[in-house]
Formats: C-alpha cells, sequence, structure tokens
C-alpha cells in the first residue's frame, strides 16, 4: 500500500535521542505540530554494515535539511537500549557515534508493520497455524512528509542498497518550488532551473527549449 498522496499514519511510537532520553514520537505530529516537512528513514538494524555509512550520510547532511525546515528521524525496530549502545560506538569501530537525530525504536513493529515495510511473509501449515518467514525487520523505506503530514515521497530500498541522500535533498527542493510557484518540477530538475507550468503549452514550452 502506498501512502503518498495520505496522510503519514498518526502512530506514536518509542525513541531515542542523541543523549540516551527515552521519548515517545508521533511522526505526523511533528510535521503539523511545527510546521516544518519530515525525512523518515528506516534502515534494518543496529550494528550492521551498510546502516551505519546511512546514518552518517543523513548526519552530514542534516544542516542542508535544517536550512529546508525539514527534520530528519531515523528508525528501525531495534530498541532504545541498543540504539544508544550503537550511539555510543565509535565511528571507526562500526558505530554510530556524532549522530545527533531521534531514532524510533520500533521494537513492537506496529509503525512498520502499518506501512507494510517489514521482510515478513505469513503462510498457513496444514493444521491452519500461521507460520513466519522473513528477517521480520524493516527495508530501506524512506517518507519525506510536509507540514500537513502528507506524504508527498516514498520510496523502499532491498537490503543491501543505500540510499543517495542528494536526492531527498533534490525532491525537497522540487517540493518547496511546487507549492510557493505552483509549478511542476520536470525530469532532472534540480534547484535553479526551469520549471513549467502543469498545461499543454507549458509543456510544449519546455520542451522545445531544452
Amino acid at each position: 500500500m502506498s501512502f503518498v498522496g495520505k496522510k503519514f499514519p498518526s502512530i506514536t511510537v518509542d525513541a531515542i535521542s542523541e543523549m540516551g532520553d527515552d521519548l515517545k514520537i508521533n511522526v505526523f505530529e511533528e510535521a503539523v505540530k511545527n510546521n516544518s516537512k519530515v525525512l523518515l528513514f528506516w534502515y534494518p538494524k543496529d550494528f550492521t554494515f551498510v546502516c551505519p555509512t546511512e546514518l552518517h550520510a543523513f548526519q552530514a547532511a542534516l544542516g542542508d535539511f535544517k536550512e529546508r525546515n525539514t527534520v530528519v528521524i531515523g528508525a528501525s525496530c531495534d530498541t532504545n537500549e541498543v540504539h544508544f549502545a550503537w550511539l555510543n560506538t565509535a565511528k571507526d569501530n562500526g558505530g554510530i557515534e556524532g549522530v545527533t537525530y531521534t531514532l524510533i525504536a520500533d521494537t513492537h513493529r506496529h509503525l512498520a508493520g502499518t506501512l507494510g515495510i517489514l521482510d515478513q511473509e505469513v503462510d498457513y501449515n496444514e493444521e491452519g497455524e500461521e507460520v513466519f518467514s522473513g528477517s521480520n525487520v524493516s527495508y530501506r523505506a524512506t517518507y519525506l512528509i510536509d507540514e500537513t503530514g502528507k506524504v508527498f515521497h516514498e520510496s523502499v530500498n532491498d537490503m543491501p542498497l543505500g540510499r543517495n541522500v542528494k536526492e531527498y535533498i533534490r525532491l525537497i527542493d522540487a517540493y518547496a518550488h511546487v507549492q510557493k510557484h505552483g509549478e511542476v518540477c520536470p525530469a532532472n530538475w534540480e534547484e535553479g532551473k526551469s520549471a513549467m507550468n502543469a498545461t499543454r503549452t507549458g509543456v510544449a514550452e519546455y520542451l522545445s527549449a531544452n
């Protein structure tokens, strides 16, 4: 099920701050109450391999997101205790020391299950009992949410595929351009490039000029 064009689920989950404080966070409310965009990215597991590279990449770009009034939130199905241990593990030992944004601990898998991003399959045995397979952790799902709580982008990568953080900055810029100017952004649009009016004349003029 896609959530693009719909409100992000209003579900409160456990989370942890960089200082180790236990939190309760509702991503939908973070967007609406703070009148900000939210980038929520899910990763499979703490203390793994591709995951720390992504968490550090989002941290390195945190200033770019703040400039765009966008809050970054990480999420997995690990516990707050495991998150805190990873936050206190040095970068040169595979840790995420230095990460400062909030990390969701969706240990009950309520939010991940609602989003449909868990590596999980359900079958039935001969007795009619449910049989689960899969790792039961989240794929690399990413959601961009606007100031009204509406999802304007979602993507899901398989476990081995790391994300390109710059692409989310581009998408936020494009959506902000649409919000401000009422134009639409064509293929490969970047900040500073021409957009176009959503009319037959608009697309004809754009194509003839590019």
